[in-house]
C-alpha cells in the first residue's frame, strides 16, 4: 500500500446547523457537499479548502471530543483571523502564540473539537 495524501479530515458534530453556522460564518469556509441520509442515520457536509477538505458528520454513535486530532487551518492574514474569531465569541484554548516558524491560536468549535488557527512565517 502507498498512501498518496490525505483525502480528508472530519469532525463528528451533534448539531449540523450550528456547527454550518461556525465554519461557515465565523471560520469563513464555503460549504461544497452537503447530503443528509436518506433513512436519516447521518448527515455529511464538505468544506473543500485547498487541496484538502474537511468534513463534519453527524452519526449515532460517534461522539465529538476535545480529545480527538486537531486540524490547522492556515490563515492569509493572521491578525485578522485572531480579531474575527474574539469578536465572535468563539473559545479560545490557547493563545495566541508565536513560535520560531509560526502563529497560531487553539480554539473549540460549538461541540468542542479542537482547531488551530494557523500562519507560517516567511
Amino acid at each position: 500500500m502507498k498512501v498518496i495524501e490525505i483525502a480528508f479530515s472530519c469532525y463528528p458534530v451533534t448539531d449540523m446547523a450550528r456547527s454550518i453556522a461556525f465554519y461557515e460564518g465565523v471560520l469563513g469556509l464555503t460549504k461544497t457537499m452537503d447530503h443528509e441520509m436518506e433513512d436519516g442515520s447521518g448527515h455529511w457536509v464538505e468544506f473543500d479548502i485547498g487541496a484538502g477538505t474537511l468534513g463534519l458528520g453527524k452519526t449515532p454513535g460517534w461522539e465529538p471530543s476535545p480529545q480527538g486530532c486537531t486540524v490547522g487551518l492556515e490563515v492569509e492574514d493572521f491578525d485578522t483571523a485572531v480579531a474575527k474569531i474574539k469578536d465572535a465569541g468563539a473559545t479560545i484554548t490557547m493563545g495566541p502564540l508565536e513560535t520560531p516558524v509560526c502563529h497560531m491560536l487553539m480554539i473549540s468549535d460549538p461541540d468542542g473539537s479542537p482547531l488551530i488557527i494557523h500562519k507560517r512565517k516567511g
